[in-house]
């Protein structure tokens, strides 16, 4: 080894050079530290419009499915066939369509959270006791007033049941989107695979895991302050 590689090779961060290539490093953290950040972003930036996307489809069709029963089978089937078509093959069938932007992915995963959410929102419809129903409808209350102070309210602890469950799948499943190179944390892991840079790969994968804890604890917060009623059942 000539001396100017040895100087080069001891200039490298001693715990994620080729040499050591250790799973934990605080030293990549610090020097990788924008990176992981805009992946961070992405990766969150890439979930919250998938999941709100896929809200905004299903909350129609979970009503359309319960106004028409007979649409209800063909509804449910749609929506879970949807999740048995593999992302290697969805987000390259949307390409065309959409092209090589985060809008792919935000598509693909909200079409993949609409088996979960249209079910738990039919559910938590369902769940709403028909003597509330008729009891609000006796007291003056019509279709749009019943479903907004009455039904919703009531229906909550099960959809947001399925929301918590849609998003922590909607956050593992966003790493897919390296594919077409929105991936957020995903591209770090897949990265870190070709490379076999280890630092890179564990830190993007604990990343991933704690985005999904703080999303399911933000849920279970935002459950907590709209079901008031809830606290003192469960006391």
């Amino acid at each position: 080894m000539t001396l100017l590689a040895q100087v080069a090779t001891a200039a490298q961060p001693s715990c994620y050079s080729r040499l050591t290539n250790e799973w934990f490093c605080g030293q990549y953290l610090h020097d990788r530290r924008a990176d992981i950040v805009d992946a961070t972003v992405q990766h969150l930036q890439i979930t919250v419009y998938a999941v709100a996307l896929g809200i905004a489809i299903a909350f129609p069709l979970a009503l359309l499915a319960r106004r028409l029963p007979r649409l209800e089978t063909t509804i449910l089937g749609a929506s879970t066939a949807l999740y048995t078509i593999p992302s290697l093959a969805l987000l390259p069938l949307l390409v065309p369509f959409t092209g090589l932007e985060m809008r792919t992915v935000v598509i693909g995963l909200a079409l993949y959270a609409l088996t979960i959410l249209v079910r738990s929102m039919l559910e938590g419809l369902r769940s709403v006791p028909d003597d509330v129903r008729e009891s609000a409808v006796g007291l003056g209350y019509g279709a749009s007033r019943l479903l907004l102070r009455v039904e919703l309210p009531l229906a909550l602890p099960v959809m947001m049941a399925g929301l918590r469950v849609a998003t922590v799948s909607t956050v593992a499943l966003t790493t897919v989107g390296t594919l077409v190179s929105y991936g957020g944390l995903g591209n770090l892991i897949s990265d870190g695979v070709f490379t076999n840079f280890r630092a890179e790969l564990m830190a993007a994968a604990i990343l991933c895991v704690v985005l999904a804890v703080v999303l399911d604890l933000l849920i279970v917060l935002v459950q907590w302050l709209l079901t008031p009623w809830t606290r003192g059942a469960q006391a």
